[in-house]
Parts: C-alpha cells; sequence; structure tokens
C-alpha cells in the first residue's frame, strides 16, 4: 500500500512537472507590463444606441472617456486589417456570409447594427484614436495560418500610440512574437470545453499547454472561470499580469476585483469603473 502511495505521488508530481515546463518554459518571473498599459479597457469600444460595437463613434467615446479600447481585428479577402469580431457578418450587419469572403470595400459599405456607423479599417480606428489611449489588439483566427500578424504589424509600427496584443489562437501570438517581441503578448483563456464542445484542441487550449509557443506576458481569462488551475498557475506562480472579461454589471465588478485583475468591460459596468488614462 505505502509503495502504491510513494508511485502515485511521484507520477503526480513528474505530471506536474511537466505541466509547467510545457505551460511557460520561457516565462519571465515577474515580467512586468507598462503602468499605462495595465487599464481598464472598453471591449469593442464604449457601445450602445447609436454607437455599435467596434465602430467609430464607440471608439472615440472611449477615447474621450480616457478608456482604453479592446478592439477585434480579421482580414478582408483583399487582405485589409478590418475590425469585427465575428467571423460572420449576420449578427452586426444582417447579411449572410463571412467577413475574409469579402472586400474592404465591400465591408465598408455595410452598416453595423442598423446604425449609418460602417465595418473599419484598422487604420481607420487608429486615425481617430490617435494614441489617446491604450489599445488591446485582439488577433483573430481560426487556424494556424499567421499571415494576419504581418498585415497588422505593418500597421501598428507606425502608430504612435500604445498597444499590447491578445489571442485565443497561440500561433498568432507566437507570429507577433517574431515581429515585434517587444509588444507584449496575452493569452485568452476560457473554458472550451464547457463553453463549446469537448475536444482534445480545446482541451490543451484551456489548459494553456500552447503556451510554450506562444510565451505570453499576462493572461486574459473568462470572469466565469478565473479560478481554474492553468489560471491560478500563471498568475500565481509565474506572476503573469491578470485581465478579466467579460465585466458587464456592478456584481461583475466586484467579482473582478478579488483577482486583483484589470478589466476589459462593457454596459452597466462602465459607471464602477475606474478610469485611469
Amino acid at each position: 500500500m505505502d509503495r502504491f502511495l510513494y508511485v502515485t505521488l511521484g507520477v503526480a508530481v513528474l505530471l506536474a512537472a511537466v505541466y509547467f515546463v510545457l505551460c511557460f518554459p520561457g516565462a519571465k518571473k515577474g515580467r512586468r507590463i507598462k503602468d499605462s498599459l495595465c487599464v481598464n479597457y472598453a471591449h469593442r469600444g464604449l457601445w450602445g444606441g447609436d454607437a455599435p460595437e467596434n465602430s467609430l463613434v464607440a471608439f472615440d467615446r472611449a477615447a474621450k472617456a480616457g478608456f482604453g479600447i479592446e478592439l477585434d481585428v480579421q482580414l478582408s479577402r483583399d487582405g485589409e486589417v478590418m475590425v469585427f469580431h465575428d467571423y460572420t457578418l449576420n449578427r452586426m450587419t444582417g447579411v449572410d456570409g463571412k467577413l475574409c469572403d469579402l472586400t474592404a470595400d465591400e465591408l465598408g459599405r455595410l452598416c453595423l447594427g442598423g446604425t449609418n456607423e460602417h465595418i473599419p479599417t484598422l487604420r481607420e480606428v487608429l486615425a481617430i484614436v490617435d494614441g489617446r489611449v491604450p489599445l488591446l489588439v485582439e488577433l483573430k483566427g481560426e487556424r494556424l495560418d499567421a499571415k494576419l500578424c504581418p498585415k497588422v504589424y505593418s500597421i501598428m509600427k507606425e502608430y504612435k500610440g500604445e498597444y499590447v496584443v491578445e489571442s485565443f489562437n497561440p500561433m498568432l501570438l507566437r507570429g507577433y512574437k517574431k515581429l515585434a517581441p517587444e509588444v507584449k503578448r496575452g493569452q485568452l483563456v476560457t473554458a472550451l470545453c464547457k463553453e463549446k464542445k469537448r475536444s482534445v484542441l480545446n482541451f490543451l487550449l484551456d489548459n494553456m499547454l500552447f503556451s510554450f509557443l506562444a510565451k505570453p506576458d499576462f493572461v486574459a481569462f473568462d470572469l466565469k472561470h478565473g479560478n481554474s488551475a492553468p489560471i491560478v498557475i500563471a498568475t500565481g506562480l509565474w506572476k503573469l499580469e491578470k485581465f478579466v472579461w467579460t465585466v458587464r454589471t456592478r456584481e461583475d465588478v466586484e467579482s473582478a476585483k478579488k483577482y486583483n485583475a484589470k478589466m476589459i468591460f462593457e454596459g452597466d459596468a462602465t459607471e464602477y469603473i475606474d478610469r485611469e488614462v
């Protein structure tokens, strides 16, 4: 019995050690992100009413209010970097099809949420924000292809404002690291096996087992799953900076504060969020 116990404990320790090595072999303990980037971010801008999400007016409102801005980028059919969250167009434009199947010109003619606002390019967003507040740029991509990265970098390298990048896709973080190692990178984490479907890939992503590729500087995690072991390890053992999403209510704000994390927020939470920019 004692032998069985010792073997079991030995295997558990070995698996834990392998997990730590696989998860964060390149992480540097205590790696700091500038204070000016550790702020609360308006999720897809300050949107609502006649200001739809990821629109120029929503971004301008956030900048004027002194909030950092979180936004999503992906490529049009002709390779332009567009600011839009969903891979499909229907929810925000009423048009069937995928964003990647249309050109930038075609996408620019689509209206967002029944308003006169259009799907903006990253260049348009940068022009209107103009360095007033920091940006949290989510790199969107469901495949291993990292061609989005050089497109985004070619635009961002000319931008004078401060920004960080984040993604669910570790290959995109790895791709951006190669181009701009000085830009801080964040791994987005949720419970995909619970929220979407059980699969080997989702299990590996949920447990941050691709982090040896991404080598993130911070973790941006789903508020509902902030107590999961991978997040506790990443933020506790490796001291990675914490961002939490999506904070929508006063109760969410109080929950997020318990994690001592910066918030990616929207909706009714806005009035309870500190303006730190």
